[in-house]
């Protein structure tokens, strides 16, 4: 498939399955202007050995099936179109796909959860399909760990009145590189919800889009992030409102310590001509622990139709509040530990959300364990 006759927006105008159609990223463009191109290992620019292995261990709720395919099958690429380079470099490379069904009406009994293991030298591809259909509900639970270098497409296809929650978790080897696509279609009166854990891997870098084909869709995007010294992740959201009616919601939120440790986060909106009784917002906040520590926060919202129910977006990054810090050691609480109380509630706001009681304590011993660096 070559190149998109109809551009996505001017925030993202190309998309193509062809490679080809994708120049080699120089760092100038847009898209790429805060990602350290010469940390990515060669997944940029075709020069990664494909001689790396992530080991896919599937631990499924009963009510769903879980199926190994080879390219052709006709389920695959149906969610999305890649709008870089290693997405499509992704697409191109993977042998075998993972497709994840869940039935018509299927209620899961436990949520079903896709471990993967990096090994070895050399970089890995893969592909993963969830489809869930009409009115059934489910929960997915995506545990990366190891060590790796690896790419990605995975496609969330949720059915009319159908609900799936995820949470995906990166919790990588600190040499770890991981570029990765996230694409949820919603179909009429679909849910969605995600939860993003980034915690490890020394490049990471992370894009999560949502679209829609027809109305009452709802998507609910949430994400958390701590970086160290010398780490660099970054998130690239993408809501494309292309159908009346619909709902998104985006809260990310990130701890920064340590020299050269670097967050991106860039939120991308569009309201098309055709959206109207959108209702979105998109907020992004960072705290900012200690010297040499960055983040960079984007958002941009696209509107192309006067005729939404809400609109807006925020952004803040910052350190410690002061006065939080002093109203706790007046209670004769120390130092250190009104810091940790403070952070701990910055960040357990959202990790409150995490409906997975083992993976939300999971995440909250890791915050933890961060802070007691």
């Amino acid at each position: 498939m070559g190149l998109n006759e109809k551009p996505l927006s001017t925030l993202h105008e190309q998309a193509s399955f062809d490679l080809g159609d994708f120049e080699v990223p120089t760092g100038r463009e847009e898209a790429w202007r805060f990602t350290p191109l010469s940390r990515l290992k060669g997944l940029h620019n075709g020069k990664a050995e494909a001689a790396g292995n992530v080991r896919l261990d599937v631990d499924a709720a009963p009510e769903v099936t879980v199926e190994t395919v080879g390219r052709d099958d006709a389920r695959l690429g149906k969610a999305f179109v890649p709008t870089d380079r290693v997405s499509a470099q992704a697409w191109q490379s993977f042998e075998k796909a993972t497709v994840v069904t869940v039935p018509r009406e299927a209620v899961t009994s436990k949520p079903t959860v896709l471990t993967l293991t990096g090994s070895g030298a050399g970089a890995a591809y893969g592909h993963i399909v969830v489809k869930v259909e009409p009115l059934a509900e489910a929960v997915l639970v995506l545990d990366h760990r190891g060590s790796a270098v690896y790419a990605d497409n995975i496609e969330f296809v949720v059915g009319d009145g159908a609900s799936l929650r995820i949470v995906s978790l990166q919790d990588w080897d600190d040499d770890a590189v991981h570029v990765s696509h996230h694409h949820a279609q919603l179909a009429k009166d679909a849910t969605f919800r995600s939860f993003v854990v980034t915690l490890g891997g020394d490049l990471v870098r992370l894009s999560p889009n949502v679209s829609y084909t027809a109305p009452g869709g709802d998507a609910d995007m949430s994400g958390v992030y701590f970086v160290d010294a010398g780490q660099h992740l970054e998130h690239r959201l993408l809501v494309d409102h292309s159908q009346p009616n619909c709902k998104s919601n985006v809260d990310y939120r990130g701890a920064l310590q340590g020299e050269e440790a670097h967050a991106v986060w860039i939120g991308d909106v569009i309201i098309r001509v055709e959206a109207e009784g959108t209702d979105t917002y998109e907020l992004n906040r960072n705290l900012i622990l200690t010297d040499g520590a960055r983040a960079d926060s984007v958002p941009n919202l696209e509107i192309l139709t006067g005729e939404v129910a809400g609109a807006g977006h925020a952004s803040a990054s910052g350190r410690l509040d002061d006065e939080h810090i002093f109203y706790l050691q007046a209670r004769g609480i120390p130092y250190d530990e009104a810091r940790r109380l403070v952070i701990r509630g910055f960040l357990g706001q959202l990790i409150e959300k995490i409906q997975i009681e083992e993976i939300r304590e999971r995440v909250l011993s890791a915050v933890e364990a961060e802070l007691a660096l």
